[in-house]
């Protein structure tokens, strides 16, 4: 399988650009894809040390492997935070850095792996060797919180009020660049990149998406701001961002124009400052509105004291 990438400003050596733009890949794994003789630069093979400038398209094959045989789940004493729970459901603030479920790569220390030592077979859809009892997910260096259902009723209508989007999701980001607009509408249709499978991108024969946002403070080169997540398409708001010229600080993959905001601030963090901080929905058994908000992470606010407000 080929994939290509442009460069949009990635500058260093060539193996170290590519563990950023391939993070499913080892540094291991790259390495012998270069050594194979796999990886063109502009059209030419390319050893490891090239050192690449930022304008560059890259072309990289990545071998076929045989998949692994599924690997049975196993309960994970993993510590959680958990912020309500009742026999039908349990609201979770998830860590940045942790996977939420198992997947090729992943198959020990994600959030279902702890949901499993916790609740045991408590879960809905218990026989789902990937996901029982999920409602919703985030990414992994996305923190925040995740609803979690107990039974298979509970999670028909919690999963209903995501499709509704009746559900709703307030997520804090801090992007690139300063945001004028004290608010704004995003509203471009998304689908998975055809030239990159890890990302997603706007295609015109993608799914409609629409994200609203708000300024809540504006720094030198950086904006925090408030998003409220009116249709919940993988990588939304790290893709709306990006296509209006504010990447999300950390990411690692939506980053176009950083190369224009080299600094400091690019090193702070090793995962996009997004934080799923505010969630509400009717409770699915009671049909009581609930509502559930966490504070910023720490790494989140002691990388915002550091920063200079403009007002």
């Amino acid at each position: 399988m080929s994939q290509i990438f442009n460069l949009q400003g990635e500058t260093g050596r060539l193996d170290k650009v590519l563990t950023t733009l391939l993070p499913s890949e080892s540094r291991s794994t790259i390495q012998k894809i270069i050594k194979q003789d796999l990886v063109q630069v502009n059209g030419v093979v390319a050893k490891a040390n090239l050192k690449l400038e930022g304008h560059e398209s890259i072309t990289i094959v990545i071998p076929e492997v045989e998949e692994p045989e599924e690997e049975t789940l196993k309960a994970e004493d993993i510590p959680l935070d958990i912020v309500y729970e009742d026999e039908d459901l349990v609201v979770i603030n998830k860590a940045a850095g942790m996977v939420v479920h198992p997947s090729k790569g992943h198959y020990s220390g994600t959030l279902v792996n702890a949901l499993l030592y916790y609740l045991g077979h408590n879960l809905a859809y218990p026989d789902d060797n990937t996901r029982p009892g999920l409602v919703h997910r985030i990414d992994k260096d996305t923190s925040g919180l995740i609803v979690v259902a107990k039974n298979n009723a509970a999670h028909h209508l919690l999963s209903e009020q995501l499709a509704d989007h009746s559900m709703g999701r307030t997520y804090y980001a801090l992007v690139h660049g300063t945001i004028k607009e004290p608010e704004g509408t995003i509203e471009v249709p998304l689908r998975r990149d055809p030239s990159n499978r890890l990302r997603w991108s706007v295609q015109p024969d993608g799914k409609y998406a629409l994200t609203h946002f708000k300024v809540l403070q504006r720094y030198t080169d950086s904006t925090l701001v408030e998003l409220q997540l009116a249709t919940g398409r993988t990588h939304q708001i790290r893709v709306h961002m990006e296509y209006i010229g504010h990447p999300l600080v950390g990411d690692p993959v939506y980053r176009i124009g950083v190369g224009q905001m080299r600094g400091a601030l690019t090193r702070l963090t090793d995962g996009q400052l997004l934080h799923a901080k505010e969630i509400h929905f009717k409770h699915p058994i009671s049909n009581q509105l609930m509502s559930f908000e966490v504070p910023l992470p720490e790494h989140f606010e002691d990388i915002l004291r550091t920063l200079t407000p403009l007002e």
